[in-house]
């Protein structure tokens, strides 16, 4: 096997399983390399790393607006797709918070610079306006905040801010985008403020159940829906902790996840060093929870159904459970049933934009 065919060996092991591109990528390329011997030399450097980060840009399509930027909410937008915010310039935040899936990754870990993974799943950043607390184990206490963490975390971006902030400074695009909006070149600060910005406007109402209660037409929400909702706020009790309007009482909660073994994230104690805190997470607000899958702070559930199989008797689980929260201690005792109308009211707070490919999502800046 001689050094072309060595590389398309490569391409093809890289772009396994990636439908959209593999194909497409492997005519082009290797027609390419026939060409010119050059093109292996790069591939080679780039490595398969890079090329699976290449692979994970986001969908085509446009920003949500038209033209260049001129609110820090639409020039956050444009940031928010930015491959330059991470240290080898592979990923962006829409990389683990993608449009089409309520801005959640579908992976229980996300994969960083280099192919590291986080420490937990990735959370959805729709809705969050109203949070006092960011994160899993509420370690920001503002968007702002939170806008800076993934960029400087090793596992995820591996950047710093001001390092960031240098590289669009170096961008004439992004410097007079900055003065259109800010009338000052990029910060850090102005950074996280057009992130944050933007992640504002990532709210959502337009969903079946929001119709069914402002129209109270019982047509607008199906009957399992229907039924499961009044199991939501009843004999499941699900609103002991998912409540408001975005069904999440900003509390800590320890659904018994931890175990000090096998589950041995402590969650909200590394933050307090609070021995009350051992194994307490944020508890999620619910809305789009049927595209945000996989579940928890640990991604350990695929879909809802498992989610609910698992709150309905948590022992099946986890045997010995430490500083579990009293509500769950004991088996709901649901039918099966029961079990697919509470998923059913679920479904239902999915907003109509979720329903179809989402237009937020762009591969880069304009």
């Amino acid at each position: 096997m001689d050094i072309q065919q060595v590389a398309v060996k490569l391409l093809q092991i890289s772009f396994y399983g990636w439908e959209l591109w593999g194909n497409f990528a492997l005519r082009n390329l290797e027609g390419m390399i026939q060409k010119k011997s050059r093109v292996v030399i790069a591939i080679f450097a780039v490595g398969v790393t890079s090329l699976m980060s290449f692979l994970k840009s986001e969908p085509t399509g446009g920003y949500s607006f038209k033209g260049s930027p001129t609110t820090k909410e639409q020039l956050g937008e444009v940031l928010f797709f930015e491959k330059a915010l991470s240290l080898d310039s592979s990923i962006s935040c829409a990389s683990c918070h993608i449009p089409e899936h309520g801005f959640a990754d579908t992976a229980a870990f996300s994969h960083g610079v280099g192919g590291k993974l986080g420490k937990r799943n990735a959370p959805s950043c729709a809705n969050v306006t109203d949070r006092p607390y960011l994160f899993y184990d509420g370690r920001a206490a503002s968007l702002e905040a939170q806008a800076q963490g993934p960029i400087e975390d090793k596992n995820e971006m591996a950047n710093t801010i001001g390092e960031a902030a240098r590289r669009l400074n170096n961008d004439a695009q992004y410097v007079a985008w900055f003065q259109k909006v800010f009338q000052s070149a990029p910060t850090p600060e102005l950074i996280k403020t057009a992130i944050a910005s933007f992640e504002r406007t990532l709210e959502t109402s337009k969903t079946p159940f929001d119709r069914y209660m402002v129209n109270e037409d019982s047509t607008l929400l199906s009957i399992s829906a229907q039924r499961g909702r009044e199991l939501f706020f009843n004999k499941a009790k699900c609103i002991e902790c998912h409540f408001s309007p975005d069904f999440t009482g900003d509390e800590f909660r320890n659904v018994g996840l931890f175990d000090g073994k096998k589950y041995n994230d402590s969650g909200r104690y590394n933050i307090t060093k609070d021995p009350k805190d051992m194994g307490k997470f944020k508890v999620p607000g619910l809305r789009n929870v049927a595209v945000t899958g996989p579940y928890m702070h640990n991604g350990m559930f695929k879909t809802l159904k498992e989610v609910i199989e698992y709150y309905n008797e948590p022992a099946k689980v986890v045997k010995h459970p430490i500083n579990m929260d009293t509500t769950l201690q004991k088996p709901l005792h649901l039918s099966k049933q029961e079990m697919v109308d509470i998923e059913a009211f679920l479904v239902s707070l999915t907003d109509d934009r979720f329903h179809y490919k989402s237009q937020l999502s762009a591969p880069g800046k304009k």
